[in-house]
């Protein structure tokens, strides 16, 4: 693969020097545009529901970075032979989702695809000098996560027709809720005291960490496996062997020989460690904060009725994610 020649502006805040969860572009002193785009195929067979899970998804990122979502633009990829009922289901679930914050889709773009795929290019604001990244975690933070872990395992077991219909919900309520709130509550700390933060997705829980641990300097991050919240039914999909592809491909990634970016401690039950690797799909924010702001904000959780789990802490090292 050539390398691909990059262009910088001085109003870029956020871009491709260091890959983050979106791109942040000052317009004044005490504003900025934040930008992000995600689209995948099918995880539910509910058209409107995919659409709100995509939708969903997609706005996650502006979260991550401390954002308001304002906008989007559809992306599609659209069979030939499908009703086109199924497209106004998907479209109308994206739309629904966005409404809930009050954001709106404003257009978008479709192509004649032999698999469905839909996503949202989305816009959002955000102070300029009050941006989350995924760098900065120091010595000494917790790390938190606000949603559950498993969503890559139901749906696989989903598409196979072995996943238990209560489960099945339970995945998809955790994939449709919003990061908004979440996100909220950590401005509500103060953007100096969130030291790092994302959103897990694709990579799973020990790749989004990796990713942390590569952006902060010297540090190493610590999970605790015990610690992580999962689904109902999740560590029971992967004791029947319904990880997607996805997962092998992150475990791939990270522990391949010579560039190792995850030590697994001995004694940890393989479906637990599988469940790591595990690729989320509109998955929880994950963030690091000093300890002595720990207490404030469960507390601030708490009174939101907002889910949060402590599973970690950061201490010194060598950028790298080990799991206890």
């Amino acid at each position: 693969m050539l390398p691909l020649k990059k262009y910088d502006n001085p109003n870029l805040i956020v871009g491709l020097k260091v890959s983050d969860d979106a791109a942040v572009y000052r317009l004044s002193q005490d504003m900025a545009v934040v930008q992000t785009v995600d689209f995948f195929p099918p995880v539910v067979d509910d058209p409107y529901l995919y659409g709100a899970i995509a939708a969903a998804n997609s706005m996650s990122d502006v979260y991550a970075m401390g954002g308001e979502v304002l906008m989007g633009i559809n992306i599609v990829a659209f069979p030939a032979n499908l009703p086109p009922f199924i497209l106004s289901l998907i479209l109308q679930g994206g739309a629904d989702k966005m409404a809930e914050v009050g954001a709106v889709v404003a257009g978008g773009h479709t192509v004649i695809d032999t698999e469905p795929k839909y996503g949202i290019s989305v816009t959002g604001s955000i102070h300029p000098d009050r941006v989350f990244t995924k760098g900065g975690a120091k010595a000494g933070d917790k790390l938190y996560l606000t949603k559950p872990l498993g969503t890559g395992l139901i749906t696989t077991a989903h598409k196979r027709d072995r996943v238990d219909l209560q489960d099945l919900k339970a995945a998809t309520d955790s994939m449709t809720r919003l990061n908004r709130q979440a996100s909220q509550l950590l401005r509500e700390l103060g953007h100096t005291f969130v030291h790092a933060c994302t959103d897990i997705t694709g990579f799973g829980i020990l790749g989004h960490a990796s990713e942390m641990a590569d952006h902060s300097e010297g540090v190493d991050l610590v999970i605790k496996a015990e610690k992580l919240p999962l689904l109902p039914g999740a560590r029971r999909y992967a004791q029947e062997g319904f990880s997607p592809g996805g997962a092998g491909r992150n475990r791939l990634f990270l522990q391949e020989e010579g560039a190792e970016r995850v030590k697994i401690e001995p004694g940890i039950e393989l479906d637990l460690e599988t469940m790591l690797f595990d690729p989320q799909t509109s998955g929880g924010l994950f963030f690091a904060i000093p300890a002595d702001k720990a207490a404030e904000i469960e507390h601030l959780f708490e009174q939101a009725g907002e889910p949060l789990w402590l599973v970690g802490e950061v201490r010194p090292g060598t950028a790298l994610v080990v799991v206890e």
